[in-house]
């Protein structure tokens, strides 16, 4: 069995690489994705968002209990008119994991935020892993 971190891990560089085939492979079909413009459901909306977000997140700092892990994250927004950066922010980002699967995703603005939302604390932070670990 992968450890919930590695498949987030997975799930998070298929996104910042906008591999959509992977990414669905890492996510449930039915997968929440809760964000700042609402909350929805499916691989339908999780290809959307991938397709027009523009974001890439670097992990800063890992959390993990049990099924849920929170990435401590900077993310830096893609503009589409000039490729440039459109802006960029420190945020957090809350998974939960079953059966090998993604089956939510919720960004929030800072870490302490996720970290309650998630029911953990600092106690909670994990080693860092490779970033090219890879779950199949």
């Amino acid at each position: 069995m992968i450890p919930a971190i590695a498949i987030v891990q997975a799930w998070q560089a298929a996104a910042n690489d906008q591999n959509i085939d992977r990414l669905l492979a890492l996510s449930a079909p039915d997968i929440v994705i809760i964000g700042p413009r609402g909350r929805g459901s499916g691989h339908g909306l999780l290809r959307e968002w991938i397709a027009r977000a523009g974001l890439t997140l670097s992990t800063q700092r890992v959390f993990q209990r049990d099924d849920t892990v929170v990435l401590a994250q900077h993310g830096t927004w893609q503009s589409t008119a000039t490729s440039g950066v459109a802006s960029e922010a420190d945020l957090a980002s809350r998974f939960r994991v079953r059966d090998q699967r993604v089956i939510e995703f919720e960004r929030y603005e800072d870490l302490a935020s996720a970290l309650t939302a998630a029911a953990m604390s600092e106690a909670d932070e994990q080693p860092r892993i490779a970033q090219n670990s890879q779950a199949t």
